[in-house]
């Protein structure tokens, strides 16, 4: 008997949402605070967030006494993501919460 549960979850078009995503955390102006002076060691960055729906397929494997059996099942939903952005760079995505 398998004891072990499988979920994968694939992203559509997982490239052109991280475009956009840091896309969508530039901003029209500079804050600021990236450019300011700090010790040595350390970098200043600026942080910017955006909220956007994502979509994929979840795929589950293991719930059954058959290992073969594959459930796939569409999704939609709400992600958060946080782009940060040093002192000569562009937004770059860095990490992503879901909100639902």
């Amino acid at each position: 008997m398998n004891n072990f549960t499988n979920i994968t979850a694939v992203l559509d078009q997982p490239k052109l949402l991280e475009n956009l995503v840091e896309k969508l955390a530039s901003r029209r102006y500079d804050i600021g605070y990236a450019k300011e002076k700090l010790p040595n060691s350390w970098q200043a960055v600026d942080t910017s967030s955006t909220e956007t729906y994502v979509s994929g397929t979840l795929s589950f494997s293991g719930l059954t006494n058959n290992d073969d059996v594959m459930i796939n099942m569409p999704f939609i939903t709400s992600m958060l993501f946080t782009c940060i952005k040093g002192k000569e760079d562009s937004y770059r995505l860095l990490w992503s919460s879901s909100l639902s």
